[in-house]
């Protein structure tokens, strides 16, 4: 937790702490006050009477304490999960604008050389125009027309591909230049950097896509899903076994917020581009593009979140 969500933290408990200080007080108070303005009866109360007397001041202070337990212990998750969003719009306004990869455990294989070689290139600055007064009419009409930003050159299906797969290391010259040539089309950018997303989250639970060994699934059931049927007909997309794989998956999708949002922000994307992109691969690229670290984590996530039947 960060210092300004751990003060924050604190400040809420403290309020807190003093409400039920007041509280109590002024329960005790209430208590005293009945207990001198009562009329004194003729001998001696029974043992339950008592007993019921004693439990009926001491139960409000245990159900006040229990409350203010109960927001202090949410505040502190409230305040955690504030900072958890946090940290990842940080992360991911530090990639797209200085172009610096999420960062991943040193633990990472291959996984985490490919943080390391994804270039995340911004746009250029334009060059501050020079100060000069406003054109006159005149000078309006003759002025030439504004060039319109050249289209971005189309990508080849093997450099998606193997964009889609990430660097195995910085010396993966291929790859590298793969994805720069990728990320300069805005809808690949997109599908990459969530790919990236992803990956990163799931490695930090000690998973890993080349770990995966997904069931091979027929070439046709991945054209029928980019046609956009569901069901039975796509359920081999669904190819991953691995227990432990599913159960940390299957975690993170049910109890972290961040990566469920992550995830299906991945699936999505991933969805549109074999939409656009399957009709113009062969077979043996379709092959290839299953292989791939952005696929296998795709048929994770989507096996759980119910995209294949």
């Amino acid at each position: 937790m960060s210092l300004v969500a751990r003060i924050t933290s604190l400040a809420q408990r403290d309020a807190l702490s003093v409400t039920g200080i007041a509280l109590s007080a002024a329960w005790l108070f209430l208590v005293a006050l009945f207990w001198l303005m009562s009329p004194g009866g003729e001998g001696s109360q029974g043992g339950i009477a008592r007993l019921v007397t004693i439990m009926g001041a001491i139960l409000p202070l245990v159900l006040i304490w229990l409350a203010v337990g109960m927001a202090r212990a949410l505040a502190v998750l409230r305040a955690e999960a504030d900072d958890l969003r946090h940290r990842l719009v940080q992360l991911r306004d530090a990639a797209a604008t200085r172009g610096a990869p999420l960062q991943r455990p040193a633990a990472e294989g291959a996984v985490a050389e490919d943080a390391d070689s994804l270039p995340r290139t911004p746009a250029p600055m334009p060059a501050p125009a020079p100060s000069r007064p406003a054109p006159r009419p005149a000078e309006q009409r003759a002025l030439p027309p504004r060039a319109e930003p050249a289209p971005a050159a189309p990508v080849d299906p093997d450099t998606l591909i193997r964009a889609l797969n990430f660097p195995d290391g910085a010396d993966d010259a291929p790859a590298i230049a793969a994805l720069r040539t990728a990320l300069q089309d805005p809808d690949h950018a997109r599908v990459l950097r969530a790919a990236q997303d992803v990956v990163t989250l799931l490695a930090g639970q000690d998973l890993y896509m080349d770990d995966l060994l997904p069931d091979p699934a027929p070439l046709p059931a991945w054209r029928r899903y980019a046609q956009g049927e569901r069901g039975s007909a796509v359920a081999p997309l669904g190819g991953i076994q691995d227990p432990v794989a599913l159960d940390i998956a299957a975690g993170l999708l049910q109890r972290d917020e961040i990566f469920r949002d992550t995830a299906h922000h991945f699936l999505r994307h991933f969805d549109g581009m074999l939409a656009r992109q399957l009709p113009q691969m062969d077979d043996a690229q379709i092959a290839v593009l299953a292989e791939t670290r952005s696929a296998r984590a795709f048929m994770l996530l989507g096996r759980l979140s119910g995209n294949f039947g």
